[in-house]
C-alpha cells in the first residue's frame, strides 16, 4: 500500500522555526520526486518545494525562497521541508506529494497540477503573530 504521512505541523509564533516530514512507503522512493504544497483557509493549493530523490535537485516558490529548505533522508525514506523565518501568511495545510517524473512535479509546484501519481493528508502549520 502506498503510503505519504505528513507530520511536525503545529503552532508557531511569527519568525519561529518548524521542520515538517514526509514519511513515504510502498514504492520506489529513489526513482521519485517528491513536492510539497500548501493550502491556506480560502484559497487554492499552491506549490512550495520540490526534490528529485535521485539527483537532489531542489526548487523553490519565490514565497519561500531563502527561509524553507528541502532536503531528503533516502535510508528512511524521508523528505524534510525545513521552514524558518516564518510569517503569518504560511499558515496553512502542507502536503506532500509524489511522482516518478520531476518535470510532472516541478510543474505543479510552479504551474499546474497535471496529476501526481500520490498525496498524503496534509499537516496543519498555524504562524501566529
Amino acid at each position: 500500500e502506498v503510503q505519504l504521512v505528513e507530520s511536525g505541523g503545529g503552532l508557531v509564533q511569527a519568525g519561529g522555526s518548524l521542520r515538517l516530514s514526509c514519511s513515504a512507503s510502498g514504492f520506489a522512493f529513489d526513482d521519485y520526486a517528491i513536492g510539497w504544497f500548501r493550502q491556506a483557509p480560502g484559497k487554492e493549493r499552491e506549490g512550495v518545494s520540490c526534490i528529485s530523490i535521485s539527483d537532489g535537485s531542489t526548487y523553490y516558490a519565490d514565497a519561500v525562497k531563502g527561509r524553507f529548505t528541502i532536503s531528503s533522508d533516502n535510508a528512511k525514506n524521508t523528505v524534510y521541508l525545513e521552514m524558518n523565518s516564518l510569517k503569518p501568511e504560511d499558515t496553512a495545510v502542507y502536503y506532500c506529494a509524489a511522482d516518478p517524473d520531476l518535470a510532472v512535479v516541478t510543474a505543479a509546484v510552479f504551474v499546474k497540477d497535471y496529476g501526481m501519481d500520490y498525496w498524503g493528508k496534509g499537516t496543519l502549520v498555524t504562524v501566529s503573530y
